[in-house]
């Protein structure tokens, strides 16, 4: 079988003995390998994997200081995510044992001394296509992915411009984002949190959707109006019950609880403090900011100053004291130039 190397692998050889490092090489090199280094020394493998960056490791099992299982394992965790390195064990001992342990340690082949040139440049090909075609596919799975999240984040923008447009205050979902995440990211949630509950957060009120007429009433609702209020909680988790998209279960956990207060005062009974989840209680603040420095038809805008003190004085009742502080950290810092506009 013929065989098609391609020039541009770089291949790394870990042996302490130079005669076989030296018959390798020279394999290689007739093979068409033009980027081939070596080391005698395992002690040096790491240091020229994380310069050369190789594409297959060739490595001896038995070495002086380290053997090639402690070496493989070296590798492995420094190796990128979603990476496949293909790692070859170059080895005499031919006992069922042996290969086992390699095989357990992640090894993806054998070359058994003494060789033959034919076989290690096949075997050679055979993991470097496997190499490629892993890359291939992950490339393609990637851009799904992206492609895939892209989407989510458009259905959520658009959802949240229904809420935006039914609510007719000249919020924009952005702001509301953009504040929900600065108080994450203080409050030091994981990275992909943070990126969820920005576009999560402003769909906390879609449930109004089911209650326009109380959304455009001058003056007090009733008691029977305050009770149909209150549904659009439940009304709006319904709305995402049952989605695969990470930022619409999101969203169903934040529509549900974001009217909950720390001290177990909110719409359900006993639920209070960190029982509550974390999204749900940055949105309280965040909604209960933006709702008090926005003109409504029930009620005339406070200033920002009047918002912030009074949510000072709600940490620890209606809501949680860390949220509080991390809020008073970022709001003056987050840029939020259409805050008192309601054009």
């Amino acid at each position: 079988m013929e065989h098609t190397a391609d020039p541009t692998a770089r291949i790394l050889i870990i042996d302490d003995d130079e005669a076989v490092i030296s018959l390798l090489e020279r394999i290689l090199k007739r093979g068409g390998y033009e980027e081939v280094r070596s080391a005698t020394d395992a002690r040096l493998a790491l240091p020229m994997f994380r310069e050369f960056e190789p594409d297959l490791v060739l490595m001896d099992l038995r070495m002086p200081f380290l053997d090639g299982i402690n070496v493989m394992g070296q590798l492995r965790q420094r190796n990128v995510p979603g990476e496949f390195l293909p790692v070859v064990l170059v080895t005499g001992d031919t006992t069922p044992e042996a290969r086992e342990k390699a095989l357990s340690a992640g090894a993806n082949d054998f070359l058994l001394k003494p060789f033959d040139a034919t076989d290690v440049l096949l075997r050679m090909r055979n993991l470097l296509d496997l190499r490629r075609q892993y890359h291939e596919i992950h490339a393609q799975v990637d851009r799904h992915q992206r492609e895939l999240r892209e989407m989510q984040i458009e259905m959520a923008e658009r959802l949240a411009r229904v809420a935006e447009y039914q609510q007719m205050d000249g919020l924009l979902p952005a702001q509301f984002g953009t504040l929900c995440a600065g108080i994450a990211e203080e409050l030091e949630m994981p990275e992909d949190q943070i990126d969820l509950i920005r576009y999560a957060g402003p769909l906390h009120d879609i449930g109004m959707i089911g209650m326009p007429e109380i959304l455009v009433k001058p003056g007090s609702l009733s008691l029977e109006e305050l009770d149909l209020l209150k549904t659009h909680t439940s009304l709006g988790s319904r709305v995402f019950s049952g989605s695969t998209s990470p930022i619409l279960r999101m969203a169903e956990e934040i529509a549900l609880y974001h009217h909950e207060n720390w001290d177990g005062t909110g719409y359900t009974p006993g639920l209070s403090g960190d029982s509550i989840p974390l999204p749900a209680r940055i949105v309280a603040v965040v909604d209960t900011f933006f709702a008090m420095t926005k003109d409504r038809p029930y009620q005339k805008a406070r200033s920002i100053e009047e918002a912030l003190a009074w949510i000072d004085e709600q940490a620890g009742r209606k809501f949680d004291p860390s949220v509080v502080r991390a809020f008073q950290t970022v709001y003056p810092r987050i840029s939020l130039p259409l805050l008192e506009s309601s054009d």
